[in-house]
């Protein structure tokens, strides 16, 4: 079963990703952690774009580097997992894409960029804008390209037409109040995962 974790920037989906693998795997047989974008080859370079880093690619290659990433992903780990039988755990997937890069380019230019497998179930940790700022302020460090007000309301309205989108093809989408405790939110999504 692929299961995928969405939310605006500290939403808290790395947490619950992260707890989910530990319950999963407490239940026997196999989990496999993963994120986007990845480790891989381009995903470094997409990290490296998020950050600032004036080497990397501009802005505007994001949504073709999120989709070769995510192809790359697919290929490498998501598939062969779910052809063992294992659950995948994956912090984001396209419904990022969708909701981020279409701040650049058209949502209909994205979704024909991320043609992929649909997840089995999305859970949406759904978080205001200003206790995702209060987040990432408390965990500190160097804030990423997209972790401003202005651009995470955009991108919080953005996900909202990208879940009716994604809904209307047929998608599960969860949407979890991600404003309760680490420990409510975790039992309110491991309630719904079969």
């Amino acid at each position: 079963m692929f299961l995928v974790l969405e939310g605006l920037d500290g939403a808290g989906t790395t947490t619950q990703s992260e707890r989910l693998v530990a319950a999963l795997r407490a239940r026997g047989g196999e989990v496999v952690q993963t994120r986007e974008p990845t480790d891989g080859p381009v995903g470094l370079i997409i990290r490296d774009v998020l950050r600032g880093d004036q080497r990397a690619p501009s802005v505007e290659t994001l949504p073709w580097l999120f989709a070769a990433d995510r192809a790359d992903h697919l290929t490498r780990k998501v598939e062969p997992a779910l052809r063992r039988g294992a659950y995948v755990v994956s912090d984001r997937y396209y419904h990022s894409s969708l909701a981020y890069q279409s701040l650049t380019l058209p949502l209909e230019k994205v979704a024909a960029l991320n043609d992929f497998r649909s997840p089995h179930i999305t859970f949406f940790l759904d978080v205001p804008v200003d206790e995702c700022l209060a987040r990432i302020t408390k965990r500190g460090g160097e804030r990423e390209i997209y972790e401003q007000r202005d651009k995470l309301e955009r991108i919080a309205a953005a996900y909202d037409k990208v879940l009716d989108l994604v809904e209307q093809r047929g998608e599960t989408v969860i949407r979890i109040d991600g404003t309760g405790t680490p420990k409510d939110v975790h039992e309110a999504i491991l309630a719904a995962v079969p």
